[in-house]
């Protein structure tokens, strides 16, 4: 039953991640990331499987295997990081929904530049 369970999630977190390839208000790489603990715990084929795609290359590989982000990749990260939350920003309704989200992008900033290495 808990390998079912794995799998499912597994499924709705790529499922979740293809859309936020189109759609920039979801995280694509975290729900890969979910997704390939998900069927490493439930299923060595689609776990194998996910590993084969280009999807979880492009995405994924780098940061799961040595635990490292590019700085050209961080930069292009970041650089949509701070369009997304400028524009949520700009558009949220309230001041404390404007103040978090800042603290959010300047955690964000802190995190993937000083906590996660440079490959």
């Amino acid at each position: 039953m808990k390998k079912i369970v794995y799998l499912f999630v597994g499924f709705v977190s790529l499922f979740l991640g293809l859309i936020g390839i189109f759609l920039p208000i979801l995280p694509t790489t975290p729900f890969l990331l979910l997704s390939g603990v998900c069927f490493a715990k439930s299923s060595q084929r689609v776990e194998r499987w996910l590993k084969g795609t280009s999807l979880y290359h492009f995405y994924v590989a780098d940061y799961a295997e040595t635990k490292t982000i590019s700085k050209e990749r961080k930069k292009k990260i970041i650089w949509q990081i701070y369009l997304l939350m400028g524009i949520s920003i700009y558009l949220a309704p309230l001041w404390p929904i404007k103040i978090s989200l800042l603290l959010l992008t300047l955690f964000i900033n802190y995190y993937l530049f000083k906590i996660i290495p440079d490959k």
